[in-house]
Order: structure tokens, then C-alpha cells, then sequence
């Protein structure tokens, strides 16, 4: 039996990089079963979101493919929905009032941010950005050293993001230093 290549990939969402409707666009991925879809689409209001939300979450659960909602913590509790992701600073704003989600994860940028996430209850981490990529144009990459030491300082998993392309070699260079897999935005909001 083939092995998933998307097994260790959590899909993330911009729906201004789809060629055609968003929720035609998470089907396709979705039909991928990665690990994980996160909705980041944090750009919207709330109240656009929450219906968004409501759409893509029947889409990843006929999929059978888990939905991680980023930002909008409200929404999720609405929703009854338990996964959440969120910046490192929502995550402080949130601290002791987040005891209702089963998963929650948290995006950052030191090592000083991995380990306070960590100790603020997040589960798992996205750490970036690692390659160079569109959406941080200008900014040189943190690179394979900076995902390592983020890798090492917690005890749990770390997705590297930013820059990551299937069947370039770098989800196995990413895993080769200490990350359970990775993030693709862009690739997967075009496959």
C-alpha cells in the first residue's frame, strides 16, 4: 500500500490564492487527506467567518480530514467546534479560558515563543517561516537551524511553515530536523 504523501501536511487556507470557488478548492484538498485543514481566513469579519466556517467544516468532515479553525475563538465555541489555532498572542489574550477545546495550536517565530505557548496549554506548534516564500516576500527565512532548536526546546509536536512544496525533498528535510511535518499554504489553495 502507498503511502498518503500529504499524511504529515496540515493544508492552510487563503482563499485569495484559488483559481476557482474556495469551497470547490477544499474538496480538492480535502480529497488529498492530509493531516489537517486549518482555516485561516482571518481577514474576515466574524460573522462571515462563522458561515465559512459552517461550509468548510462539512467539507473536511465528509472527508473524514480534521478542521482546525484559527483566530476566531467565539466562533469555534459557537460552533461547538474543538480545535483552534491561534498567534502566540491570542493565545496569552485566551489564557485559563480555553479549558472547552480538545486540541489547540499556536504559530511562532522564537524559541522564547514555542516554549511560552507551550506553557500556556497549546498542543502543538507551527513554527516559521522556514523557506524563503511569497507570503513573507522580502523577509529572509529563520531556516532548518532555527526549526531545530524550536523542535528541541518543547515536548510537543512542531509543523515547520512557510515555503514548503510537495515533492521537493523538503517535507523529509523538515522531518529530518525534529518537525512532525509541515504547513503548505500556497501549493494547496493552487493544486
Amino acid at each position: 500500500m502507498q503511502k498518503n504523501p500529504y499524511e504529515n501536511v496540515i493544508a492552510v487556507t487563503n482563499r485569495s490564492l484559488c483559481q476557482r470557488p474556495f469551497a470547490e478548492q477544499i474538496e480538492r484538498v480535502c480529497s488529498l487527506h492530509p493531516k489537517a485543514v486549518i482555516l485561516r481566513e482571518k481577514d474576515l469579519p466574524e460573522e462571515e467567518y462563522s458561515r465559512l466556517a459552517e461550509q468548510i467544516l462539512e467539507i473536511c468532515k465528509r472527508y473524514q480530514v480534521p478542521c482546525i479553525l484559527h483566530t476566531y475563538v467565539n466562533v469555534a465555541e459557537k460552533l461547538h467546534h474543538p480545535y483552534i489555532h491561534l498567534p502566540i498572542f491570542l493565545l496569552e489574550k485566551y489564557e485559563g479560558k480555553l479549558g472547552g477545546f480538545r486540541q489547540i495550536g499556536s504559530s511562532v517565530h522564537s524559541v522564547e515563543d514555542a516554549l511560552k505557548a507551550e506553557s500556556l496549554g497549546a498542543d502543538y506548534l507551527t513554527a516559521g517561516h522556514i523557506y524563503t516564500t511569497d507570503c513573507k516576500k522580502g523577509l529572509p527565512p529563520r531556516g532548518l537551524e532555527f526549526l531545530e532548536n524550536v523542535c528541541k526546546a518543547v515536548k510537543i509536536p512542531v509543523y515547520a511553515i512557510g515555503g514548503i512544496h510537495p515533492g521537493t525533498g523538503q517535507l523529509n528535510e523538515i522531518m529530518e530536523h525534529g518537525s512532525a511535518g509541515g504547513c503548505i499554504m500556497s501549493d494547496m489553495m493552487k493544486i
